[in-house]
């Protein structure tokens, strides 16, 4: 018995300190990369300052999904909490709080690489979905955030718990995007808009961070095990084979699949459903050409 008694205690000893090495190994990780400083040197914005610009920013703030952690009017809102891996508040982004912190062409720095005013990168911020946003979209965007009305709306603030910070050591957990983006400086264009495959791979970059980049599906990191995985969107059986356009705009504007089940509402259809008919199209003819893949959920 006593022999059993001390190898068991070693073994709990084993396990303890492997757990506190492992711990203290995922705060460095973590912490040197929150503290990691990025340059940002795009070429800066030039805005066409027509009412265009206008409608066309406040469009994009809706259907790339800016929305759903910021808010309708942009005044920051919680997210969700799945403690012990992080806590998710979607900050204030209205000229109360950004003005004299972002300059227009910072605010583009945070929307496409993830990266704030003092270099370092922000969290949880999705910019691998809008890396390739071009430089007349994001101008739209950041002129319509700073066009916003102030609130001085005070959402709380994200945390990061232990668990994300083991996730994020073992690459399971996407912490700081900025780790991931190309950082160097570049002009960005897009397809002209229309119903072209063309144009719907341009927007369905905003697809990527749920489904994958190749659009195939995946378990989203970090998200709990409760929620579903993510849907795969090529023209695989496990996808959207035997689907029609008229089928994707449906599940899109109404949520509801060919079968008549409901789509999960982890799945934003309705900010998606904001989408116009040759936004939808164009996404349709992008996902149904794409070469079928297996999912991979």
């Amino acid at each position: 018995m006593g022999k059993w008694l001390k190898r068991s205690a070693w073994l709990a000893g084993l396990v303890v300190a492997a757990t506190c090495a492992l711990g203290a190994a995922a705060w460095w990780n973590s912490e040197r990369a929150m503290a990691r400083v990025y340059a940002v040197q795009d070429p800066s914005l030039v805005f066409a300052a027509d009412d265009a610009e206008a409608a066309r920013g406040a469009h994009l703030y809706g259907v790339l999904g800016c929305v759903e952690c910021h808010g309708a009017d942009a005044r920051g809102k919680f997210v969700f909490d799945a403690m012990p891996v992080a806590r998710i508040v979607g900050s204030n982004l209205t000229p109360a709080v950004i003005a004299g912190r972002y300059d227009a062409n910072q605010l583009a720095a945070a929307i496409r690489h993830g990266v704030g005013p003092d270099g370092r990168p922000l969290r949880f911020m999705p910019s691998a979905d809008f890396k390739d946003l071009s430089d007349a979209d994001t101008a739209a965007l950041v002129r319509h955030l700073q066009s916003l009305p102030p609130s001085d709306h005070a959402p709380g603030e994200t945390a990061i718990g232990p668990m994300g910070r083991v996730l994020h050591l073992l690459g399971q957990f996407d912490l700081v995007p900025a780790e991931h983006i190309d950082h160097a400086p570049r002009r960005r264009g897009a397809p002209a808009p229309g119903p072209s495959a063309e144009y719907g791979a341009y927007l369905a970059q905003v697809c990527t961070g749920c489904h994958g980049a190749d659009w195939a599906g995946q378990r989203v990191p970090g998200t709990p095990p409760e929620l579903p995985a993510a849907s795969n969107l090529t023209p695989h059986a496990s996808g959207l084979a035997g689907w029609t356009e008229a089928d994707f705009i449906r599940v899109i504007r109404e949520g509801k699949r060919p079968d008549g089940r409901e789509l999960h509402g982890f799945m934003p259809w309705r900010v998606y459903g904001a989408m116009t008919d040759e936004e939808l199209q164009a996404l349709w003819r992008h996902f149904s050409g794409l070469p079928p893949r297996p999912g991979k959920a």
